[in-house]
């Protein structure tokens, strides 16, 4: 399979973009992040994913190597396809998607269009391990270290109450999101509340 491609930029558009390399013009499909970071540039290097259907062969460029990364793996998920997937990465940087996939916060995912509930749940269960075990994003890395110990006693305490840990999980990771200083008795009476 081919990595990448490197040559000049022909032609550019917030969806396409046409790159010469020894006279021939490639036509790759493209995220609006991707267009961000290139629109500039008079030479490219673009890592590239080839899709081939029964009716089209598509070729797919990604300015950043984790960009194109992220786009395999929602692929690999049931229900989306590598228009959708490019769509996710035009609405939010492959950062934003991996931390919320990590936080399970099914609302973010969701607010992309073309992805509804039952979509964002699909995509939350089938990469959060996958995107952890890539270990970028550790899930200690979205908080602040001083609240790691204020979050696993929340959460002690959520579950001796009878709350699921995964459900507990997901409204502590967003309220320290929302507001990192907080102390732990702020933390487990606005997930009380939340629950």
């Amino acid at each position: 399979m081919y990595d990448y491609i490197k040559g000049s930029l022909a032609e550019i558009a917030p969806t396409e973009a046409v790159v010469e390399n020894n006279g021939i013009g490639y036509r790759l499909q493209i995220s609006l992040q991707t267009y961000a970071d290139i629109q500039s540039l008079e030479h490219v290097k673009l890592y590239i994913y080839h899709h081939l259907r029964e009716d089209a062969e598509l070729w797919y460029g990604f300015y950043k190597k984790e960009e194109r990364r992220i786009f395999t793996m929602l692929i690999e998920v049931s229900g989306i396809g590598p228009n959708t997937a490019r769509m996710m990465l035009s609405s939010m940087t492959e950062e934003e998607i991996k931390n919320a996939i990590i936080a399970g916060d099914v609302n973010r995912i969701k607010s992309i269009k073309g992805i509804g509930l039952k979509t964002a749940q699909r995509v939350i269960i089938e990469l959060k391990d996958k995107i952890m075990k890539g270990g970028n994003t550790p899930m200690e890395t979205l908080l602040p270290a001083n609240n790691s110990a204020n979050r696993d006693e929340a959460l002690s305490a959520l579950v001796l109450l009878g709350f699921a840990k995964n459900a507990a999980e997901k409204v502590l990771a967003g309220i320290l999101k929302e507001n990192p200083d907080c102390s732990l008795e702020e933390l487990i009476k606005i997930a009380l509340k939340r629950l």
